[in-house]
């Protein structure tokens, strides 16, 4: 008989304690990475405002970079870029109707996987995957029980809640 293997499992009230920038997925802590690369910076920005612009008169549903989702009692994310519809209190608790990851080396493994099915278990309406190495960008629409992976497009439609609407040209994310 092996060794019984004893992993570290926390819930968000513990984490509330905790110095530093921390994930928290299913009680395991995931320290965040240092601030991100200037490119993957830049494209964030970059998506936020294009966003921001096409949302400007959606009363509804409102454009953030990198806030607390808190999922569970024992599972907290912060994605990239995020559309809300609907009001956020303290933290979001609730799931959002968009979010972005953008990859890097040391994201990457946790973006595609855990935070993938996570984001379909919560039926987040879209996922959006981008690889700054690639210049790609992931379209992944929630069709009620899973993700489909839209085909490849230079822009894109997103409809959110009554009548809101962004219709995002990908090339210009890059500059």
């Amino acid at each position: 008989m092996g060794a019984v293997k004893v992993l570290p499992y926390y819930t968000v009230a513990e984490w509330e304690w905790w110095d530093g920038k921390w994930e928290l997925i299913e009680g395991i802590p995931f320290a965040m990475s240092p601030a991100p690369l200037p490119k993957h910076q830049r494209i964030a920005g970059n998506l936020f405002q294009e966003f921001n612009l096409q949302l400007k008169k959606c009363r509804h549903c409102k454009v953030y970079l990198a806030i607390d989702w808190q999922v569970k009692e024992d599972t907290i994310l912060e994605p990239d870029v995020l559309i809300v519809c609907g009001d956020i209190k303290r933290r979001l608790n609730f799931p959002p109707d968009l979010t972005v990851e953008i990859l890097s080396k040391a994201t990457a493994l946790k973006d595609r996987n855990n935070k993938f099915h996570i984001y379909e278990e919560q039926k987040v309406k879209y996922y959006l995957i981008i690889d700054p190495d690639k210049n790609i960008v992931e379209i992944y629409l929630h069709n009620g029980s899973k993700y489909e992976l839209l085909p490849a497009t230079d822009t894109y439609t997103f409809s959110f809640l009554q009548d809101c609407a962004a219709s995002i040209d990908f090339t210009i994310i890059w500059e």
